[in-house]
């Protein structure tokens, strides 16, 4: 099948992409793994998740939210409004399609895109003269290599997969992995009028007058601010919804790195040891780009991260693109969708 581009991945970012295509005219199809869009909110989300950004700076584009919904999104709002982008701009992805591989011809100028049907376990190809590569940073959870891991007696997982603290009560969990949403709220606003060097050591003085020393309680805040760290390595602050009071009050302890597990025993680098029936990982995601693209175009890294950081990110050679790489959550993501299609309606302007 030939399309004039080809999206891979039906979350926000891919939505977004497909969208902006098609408002500009460029034909498109989506190749999403899961069966269903948005999978990582439906299916790898907690039940409590909520946008940890006002709605103002999480909307898609052409669709605001909803005036009635609150300034936090929470999962069924922001899934339900994903739905809704869905339908109102009629995105069809193709779902349950695995891309095995994807590379350049030179000769005929196209992206030749192998993908498995996984219902039915048939090879597809699809062609195209634009790549955009949606899968996004989160692609799949990240799991440290501990040592004796594989020993552990209880039941250990990514935070992905974790739904809702209900099935752990009384048990002893340990989280392997801050700021208020105000605190965040604030920052974002400052950001569209003061650089980022301004805005950071604002946030890092409302953050300690709000929290204090957090020293004290086994907490080392980074050097850098929450806005640059997101910006040079993608990682988000910890947003506090109640845990910090848990912390002061002792009902959750902060413990340093693990050094190795034996069973249920665990061993920190402090060299405290201590039981646990459950482990989660809270250790991040990792791009899975690598894994499939055979030719990258000069875009991605070995880490499959863009080797351009914003605002030169999103474009690669030969047609390619990404959408939803630059650490910059919803708001990069319409951002991104918005140039690549601009982009692409004006090359193809250009061949006619």
């Amino acid at each position: 099948m030939e399309f004039e581009a080809i999206v891979v991945g039906a979350g926000p970012a891919g939505m977004a992409a497909s969208v902006c295509l098609g408002l500009s005219s460029v034909s498109n199809i989506i190749l999403e793994r899961e069966d269903c869009c948005a999978s990582l909110w439906k299916k790898h989300s907690y039940d409590r998740i909520r946008l940890h950004l006002a709605k103002e700076y999480c909307q898609l584009p052409y669709m605001p939210f909803p005036a009635h919904f609150p300034t936090f999104v929470p999962k069924t709002e922001f899934i339900e409004y994903l739905d809704s982008y869905a339908s109102k701009f009629n995105i069809q992805p193709l779902y349950n399609r695995t891309v095995q591989s994807a590379f350049y011809d030179e000769n005929t100028k196209n992206w030749h895109v192998r993908a498995i049907h996984t219902v039915s376990n048939e090879e597809e190809v699809y062609y195209g003269r634009f790549l955009i590569v949606a899968t996004g940073e989160n692609s799949h959870g990240y799991v440290p290599q501990i040592d004796g891991l594989e020993t552990f007696q209880g039941e250990y997982m990514h935070s992905s997969m974790y739904g809702n603290g209900s099935r752990y009560d009384g048990k002893h969990v340990l989280v392997v992995h801050v700021v208020t949403k105000g605190i965040v709220r604030i920052g974002m606003f400052l950001l569209r009028f003061l650089p980022v060097m301004i805005v950071d050591p604002i946030v890092l003085l409302l953050c300690k007058l709000k929290f204090g020393n957090l020293s004290n309680y086994g907490l080392r805040r980074p050097n850098q601010g929450p806005f640059l760290l997101k910006s040079l390595t993608g990682r988000s602050p910890t947003i506090d919804v109640g845990a910090m009071a848990k912390i002061k009050a002792g009902e959750i302890q902060v413990l340093p790195q693990i050094s190795n597990i034996n069973g249920s025993w665990v061993e920190f680098e402090n060299g405290k040891v201590d039981i646990f029936n459950v482990i989660i990982f809270a250790t991040g995601y990792r791009s899975t780009v690598k894994n499939w693209l055979r030719d990258e175009g000069d875009l991605f890294d070995e880490n499959g991260m863009p080797k351009q950081r914003f605002p030169n990110h999103w474009k690669g050679k030969n047609g390619l693109y990404c959408v939803g790489f630059a650490s910059r959550g919803l708001a990069g993501i319409s951002d991104d969708a918005k140039k690549i299609a601009n982009n692409i309606h004006l090359v193809l302007r250009q061949n006619k």
